[in-house]
């Protein structure tokens, strides 16, 4: 089973610099639209950012336009890498 990944509004948000969080983000996407949701993904032990994070869009059309303008843009000296968020697989033990 597979899902339409071009319907969501959530943006992963790839190769982002060590400093940023979810507020950074919503300062940095909210140019686009109305910004429901950011999170910078940290390591549970240091706390410190993974690099990547999720923007989620109140509506389709103004994360299709994030994610079209935003890829591959500098922020703080680091190419962000942008595509649609997949939803997170479920872990079979069957």
């Amino acid at each position: 089973m597979t899902q339409d990944t071009q319907s969501n509004n959530t943006l992963f948000v790839g190769n982002l610099p060590w400093s940023l969080r979810g507020k950074d983000l919503t300062e940095i996407f909210s140019q686009y639209g109305e910004v429901v949701f950011s999170r910078v993904i940290l390591d549970r032990e240091t706390r410190k950012s993974k690099g990547y994070g999720f923007v989620e869009f109140a509506n389709l059309e103004d994360a299709e336009k994030a994610k079209e303008e935003m890829h591959e843009a500098e922020v703080n000296g680091r190419s962000i890498k942008i595509d649609y968020a997949r939803p997170k697989q479920e872990n079979p033990e069957e």
